[in-house]
């Protein structure tokens, strides 16, 4: 008995079709994507008529900025929760455990006096001594 072969079909992955797919999840990813805004706080700070600026240091700094309406930004990284826990969390990261730093306060004019408390009682709890709260020079007023 004689078998016959079967003839075997040429079997080719067609370029064309393969980059229409390619282009088609090429745009469904672009229109999916959604874009972070990283935003920070927008401070007017209070006025003083003394003051002297900050020495410089090779440490480096912290900045704890309080907004208008009491959210904290830990070195440009606003935190999710406003409160004492997360703030210290947050020091205790942007840190790494070294309470020597420096650490600035910059709060909006018009913040609650408790946010400012807040931030300094954080400070207190993680050991930091050197502790600044920064303000701009009063303009004289005209006669």
């Amino acid at each position: 008995m004689k078998f016959r072969r079967k003839r075997q079909d040429n079997v080719e992955i067609g370029l064309a079709p393969l980059i229409d797919v390619v282009f088609i999840l090429l745009l469904f990813f672009v229109v999916t994507t959604t874009f972070t805004r990283e935003t920070q706080l927008q401070v007017d700070l209070p006025e003083a008529v003394s003051g002297t600026p900050p020495p410089a240091s090779e440490l480096k700094p912290l900045e704890v900025v309080i907004g208008a309406d009491g959210s904290f930004s830990v070195n440009g990284q606003a935190l999710v929760k406003n409160d004492l826990n997360s703030l210290m969390t947050s020091l205790q990261r942007e840190s790494e455990g070294d309470s020597s730093l420096p650490l600035t306060i910059s709060a909006d004019s018009k913040t609650p006096h408790q946010a400012v408390i807040t931030a300094m009682d954080a400070a207190g709890k993680l050991g930091f001594a050197h502790l600044r709260i920064t303000t701009v020079e009063a303009q004289a007023e005209p006669r």
